[in-house]
């Protein structure tokens, strides 16, 4: 894995909408967002369904609470009047029905104003899987025997299309894994 830089341009942005509570990582990984926004000073609620992501980012963060849980049970209790939540590539495995019953539990998550900042897979990424494998439903594939979901523009805005403001979309390439991978990067303002 390579250094991955993305939320820098957004801490700015973080702080002022964190203010005083906890920033919710969904989908934690190995911790390297997590650690960005700690040595930022915001404080982080994270999980991953990964027993050893959490327990590498526990090590890592031990500043941070983290826990191993799935996007798809209850967020945990602390979860609620946040000002922002992060979610990099870690909504993707989902039926759409799913996801966006995901996406609604995170806006509702979020007070007024507060911001979700997400990556999501793009149809570009051909690396990863957007090549196709057996199709569950349109840009739902099983790749090596996991489901990953790839969205193009236009699926993007659907996704957020009811109480959300987009503040930006922008499809990027991050060179952290081995290979370069394609990604919507959105930052989204519950409305």
């Amino acid at each position: 894995m390579f250094p991955d830089p993305w939320l820098d341009r957004w801490l700015t942005l973080i702080k002022s909408r964190a203010g005083d509570r906890p920033v919710l990582e969904i989908g934690c990984g190995y911790g390297d967002d997590t650690a960005t926004l700690t040595k930022a000073g915001l404080r982080v609620i994270g999980f991953d369904l990964s027993l050893s992501a959490v327990t590498s980012t526990k090590i890592r963060v031990p500043s941070a609470s983290i826990e191993r849980r799935d996007v798809r049970d209850p967020l945990p209790e602390e979860a609620t009047d946040l000002g922002v939540v992060l979610a990099s590539l870690s909504l993707h495995y989902f039926a759409w029905e799913e996801t966006v019953s995901i996406v609604e539990r995170v806006r509702l998550a979020l007070r007024p104003g507060g911001v979700l900042l997400c990556r999501l897979n793009s149809t570009e990424d051909r690396n990863f899987g957007a090549d196709g494998g057996e199709e569950i439903e349109p840009n739902y594939f099983l790749v090596d025997g996991q489901a990953k979901r790839f969205f193009d523009e236009s699926a993007v805005r659907r996704l957020f299309a009811d109480g959300w403001r987009t503040v930006a979309l922008e499809h990027t390439v991050t060179d952290k894994y081995r290979k370069p991978k394609a990604a919507w990067e959105v930052v989204l303002e519950r409305e």
